[in-house]
Parts: structure tokens; C-alpha cells; sequence
């Protein structure tokens, strides 16, 4: 595995791969490896002649009072893990090499980004996930981009991106990896205490009640939503958000009839984490 720096070293990588005839994968990322990262490596590999992964903690999607400063990092654990898994290329870009001096544009992705994490984070979040992204997308070209399902919202709002700007990038969305006691692996698990992991478990279990009434018949979309937050409650988490949306379009839904988005985000001792849960038409 090479580790790149620079925008025309890793193009410069791909390029002879293309010329080659060789399929290539991206695993955006920024960093701090767990086994949902390593599950999207594992799919790149499978699919692609050459997997590129990005480890880049993008500063344009943290609000001021989030955690930039204290995002986990260790780019040496992250490679290691990285070549383990196959990765021929780590593009781990400084902040400088992605927005150099007098960088000043942004991309707006509108009607995926006003709801559930954009409004609680801010315009700002899903702006500067849409731009690096699409940075990403233009230094890379992948014929595939693998994303994790844990982020939604970011997932509807990269195919948006894609669609709109006639990127030539299929984007897989890839499933939750789960802690054996069902908490969502995130990079953000490290700030849970013993007692504030426990409680965190709390997420899916709410979510797994709200699927099993929606599994029994009920589609009421005010009933499933009370049945995950008594489980919220009773654990003494208060949700940030905890909602029913259209799968695709993130529209807002009252009565689940087809394939619909059950998300949640809430903070547990000093972390803040998001799941969610697909409530799909056939159930």
C-alpha cells in the first residue's frame, strides 16, 4: 500500500490504472478505522483493481462548537488497518493540499439537507460534505464510491449530488456494522463512558421496537414513533431528532407505505451518535 500527500500524486496513480483498464473503488473516509470501515474496504476490494481510501478530517463540515479539535486521529493504526485489508492507495491529504489559499467555493445541495441533521448541525455540515465530496469525486474519478448506511442523510445527499451534477460515480451504500450488543460502530464511540456506552445501546433498541410494531402490521407513523421513544425514555435519553422520512427524499412521513427512514441522533455522555433503521414496503 502507497501512502499519497498530494492531488497529482494519487491522480497520477489512477491514471496508470486506467490506462491499464482497471476499475477503481473510493472509500471516503476521515479516519479512526473500525470494522464499518473496514467493511466498505472489503467491498471496494472485492468490486475494484484498484482501491483508493481517503483519510481526510474534513473541517468544512464541523460547526464551531463541534468536535474538530477532538476528532480521534491515528493515521498510523488507520494504515496498518488499511493494507491489512488490501488498500492499494491511502490518500491522506493535509488541509492545506484540499483547500489551499483562497479556496472559495461551496457546494449547496438542496432538499435533503434542511431536515434531521442539517437542521440540527447546521446548513454548514452537509455543505462541506458536499464539497469535498465532490472534491474527492473530481481527484479520484472512481467508477464506485462506498458509503456507509449508518449516514443517511449523507447518502441521499451524495446521489443528489451525483444525479445534479452528472457525476459518472455509482455510489453503494453499504449495511451497518453493529456492536455485538447492537450499538452502531462510529469513530465517536471512543468518547462513551462504561456507564454512557450502556446506555447507548438504547438507540437500536428503540429502533428495533419501532421495526417490530411497523413488522406486526402498524403503519402509523405516530404509533412506531412512540414505541422507540418509550424506549428512549426509559433509558434517559432525550432525542435530537427521531424521525420517519421518505427513503429516497427525505420527505417528511406520516403513514409508513413504502421503503421509509427511521433515523435518530441524540447525545449520550459526551457523545453525540445517530442510527437508523430502513422500514422496507414488503414488511
Amino acid at each position: 500500500m502507497r501512502i499519497v500527500r498530494t492531488i497529482p500524486e494519487v491522480r497520477a496513480v489512477v491514471e496508470n490504472a486506467r490506462r491499464a483498464g482497471h476499475r477503481v473503488g473510493l472509500v471516503p473516509t476521515m479516519g479512526a478505522f473500525h470494522d464499518g470501515h473496514v467493511s466498505l474496504m472489503r467491498r471496494a476490494r472485492e468490486q475494484n483493481d484498484l482501491v483508493v481510501v481517503s483519510l481526510f478530517v474534513n473541517p468544512t463540515q464541523f460547526g464551531a462548537n463541534e468536535d474538530l479539535g477532538s476528532y480521534p486521529r491515528d493515521e498510523h493504526a488507520d494504515a496498518a488497518r488499511a493494507e491489512q485489508e488490501g488498500v492499494d492507495i491511502l490518500f491522506a491529504p493535509g488541509a492545506a493540499e484540499m483547500y489551499p489559499d483562497g479556496f472559495a467555493t461551496s457546494i449547496h445541495v438542496s432538499g435533503v439537507t434542511e431536515m434531521l441533521d442539517g437542521a440540527n448541525r447546521g446548513a454548514h455540515h452537509f455543505d462541506g460534505v458536499a464539497t469535498v465530496v465532490a472534491k474527492l469525486f473530481g481527484i479520484v474519478r472512481p467508477d464506485v464510491a462506498y458509503f456507509g448506511q449508518k449516514d443517511a442523510q449523507q447518502i441521499a445527499v451524495v446521489r443528489r449530488l451525483v444525479r445534479d451534477l452528472d457525476l459518472d460515480v455509482r455510489i453503494e451504500a453499504c449495511p451497518i456494522v453493529r456492536e455485538a450488543d447492537g450499538l452502531a460502530m462510529s469513530s465517536r464511540n471512543v468518547y462513551l463512558d462504561a456507564d454512557a456506552r450502556v446506555q447507548a445501546t438504547a438507540l437500536n433498541r428503540a429502533l428495533d421496537a419501532a421495526a417490530a410494531l411497523h413488522e406486526s402490521g402498524e403503519r402509523n407513523g405516530d404509533s412506531i414513533l412512540i414505541a422507540a421513544r418509550r424506549v428512549l425514555e426509559n433509558a434517559g435519553i432525550t432525542p435530537e431528532y427521531l424521525e420517519l422520512r421518505d427513503a429516497l427524499t427525505l420527505q417528511a412521513v406520516t403513514r409508513v407505505e413504502g421503503d421509509t427512514l427511521l433515523a435518530v441522533a441524540a447525545r449520550v455522555g459526551a457523545a453525540r451518535l445517530i442510527d437508523n433503521h430502513i422500514l422496507k414496503r414488503s414488511a
